[in-house]
């Protein structure tokens, strides 16, 4: 928790990219071209990878460089943030074991208790980043000016509400990330499709070609079918990130709930002030 939040945000999402990177070449590997009819490699590699559509035998295109990759690193970035905000959750459900308050039966707290309290949690800089120990510095603050427990418990509700929307923009870019890539598979559909129509325009004479009609056709029909594949993915990548999204939102709004639960039982009802 020494650590600087912003340059392990910075760390973390480097290691998506390099990862998301690292997936998609595994998957070039095990995943070899096949033009063989009815085989499986075929098939797996129009759907995760769009490899049909990017690359020929003339090379016109450059593999790597399809709306599947893109959206695979999509991906990747997605799970990188929610794996922050999961990490984020565990070290906030860790600070309710760390003893910052008593948690006896028979402990009371004057202004006069609170002075080490606050220095305390004052000195790890690091806590700052986290819920409880703001609300326990607040409240301590409030109290020691005001020396009533209305205004503590004032304090302590209007914090817990800024908390909640502090939260809720943690998760933006997540949010952003879930709806780019089902974006990006439509966009890639669109592409798909308009390269198809272009292969369409390619028609044989009936009358001097009818024996390349039937591959004609066909090359079409596959065509289109794996212009549609984008979307396929992108939408099992988006319901997947949506699940993981809701996990660590829940967790850190549990998270949330259990430092103002902690903060209530161990340090409003506990102030005492003749």
């Amino acid at each position: 928790m020494k650590k600087d939040p912003a340059t392990d945000k910075v760390i973390v999402m480097a290691g998506s990219l390099v990862a998301g990177c690292m997936f998609i070449l595994l998957l070039s590997v095990l995943i070899s071209p096949c033009n063989i009819e009815g085989c499986d490699s075929r098939f797996w590699g129009d759907l995760l990878l769009d490899r049909s559509l990017t690359f020929n035998t003339e090379g016109d295109w450059s593999y790597p460089f399809s709306v599947q990759n893109l959206m695979w690193l999509m991906f990747f970035l997605g799970i990188g943030e929610i794996t922050i905000r999961l990490r984020h959750a565990s070290l906030e459900s860790a600070l309710m074991d760390a003893g910052i308050l008593p948690e006896d039966e028979e402990t009371m707290l004057r202004a006069a208790d609170l002075g080490p309290i606050y220095r305390k949690i004052r000195a790890a800089s690091a806590d700052q980043l986290f819920f409880l120990p703001r609300l326990i510095s607040r409240c301590i603050l409030q109290f020691q000016a005001s020396r009533a427990t209305e205004q503590a418990t004032s304090i302590l509700n209007s914090s817990l509400e800024l908390f909640q929307h502090e939260l809720d923009l943690r998760y933006s870019m997540t949010r952003y990330l879930i709806w780019l890539i089902p974006t990006l598979g439509f966009i890639g559909t669109v592409i798909g499709i308009a390269l198809a129509l272009d292969e369409a325009g390619n028609v044989p004479n009936i009358q001097t070609e009818a024996e390349m009609l039937r591959p004609w056709v066909k090359a079409l029909t596959v065509k289109l079918g794996v212009a549609f594949y984008t979307t396929l993915l992108a939408l099992l990548q988006s319901s997947i990130l949506v699940a993981l999204f809701h996990i660590a939102q829940s967790r850190e709004e549990l998270a949330l709930n259990r430092a103002g639960q902690y903060c209530l039982d161990n340090l409003i009802n506990r102030l005492y002030e003749k």
